[in-house]
């Protein structure tokens, strides 16, 4: 049986059996995404998640897969890390379509996507944005269910928030054009 506040290899987290807590690797440590009642997600992530899954899916058709609660296999601090993002977008391109393996994401994905859950706070989820990006994800989305805008960091350059009508377009994501409005409508919160 493995500890898991004792340090782990990424071989010992990926066999650890699933449950109904969801774990991330951090500095060699299970670590609860949610650890407590208060950042479990509430209604508004989980209908947020589901739109995004929607609009998203239908963009991707043909060109990648929209996972929810994935794993990703990554290096962060020159450890390994293995965060489990809300959403995760790969093309095709990064991971073939006939690539059908049940385990974690073996390689950094174009876009995955965090939405804030009560408890948890802007600064840390861009502090997990920037890690991401270091790690190799082109573009990392926050999701503020609470102001109803998306914060988009890429690379080399400042976040961007949008808001309201504002046209998330990038042309990582060719022909990709929803709006926050859009996306909040569609999970029933405005």
């Amino acid at each position: 049986m493995i500890k898991l506040n004792s340090q782990l290899t990424l071989e010992e987290f990926l066999a650890l059996p699933q449950g109904d807590i969801i774990y991330e690797l951090i500095d060699g440590v299970a670590v609860p995404k949610f650890p407590n009642d208060d950042m479990a997600p509430k209604y508004f992530h989980s209908s947020v998640t589901g739109a995004l899954f929607i609009l998203l899916s239908a963009w991707a058709q043909g060109k990648g897969r929209i996972v929810i609660e994935w794993a990703i296999k990554l290096i962060r601090n020159q450890q390994d890390w293995v965060p489990v993002a809300d959403l995760t977008y790969i093309s095709y391109n990064r991971l073939p379509a006939d690539w059908l393996q049940d385990e974690a994401c073996p390689v950094a994905p174009e876009l995955v996507i965090e939405i804030i859950s009560p408890g948890q706070t802007f600064g840390e989820m861009t502090e997990k944005a920037t890690d991401y990006l270091q790690a190799q994800v082109q573009r990392v989305w926050i999701v503020d269910t609470k102001a109803k805008t998306i914060t988009i960091f890429c690379p080399n350059t400042l976040p961007q928030t949008k808001r309201d009508r504002d046209i998330l377009t990038d042309s990582l994501f060719p022909g990709l054009q929803i709006t926050p409005q859009q996306i909040f409508q569609t999970a029933g919160i405005i």
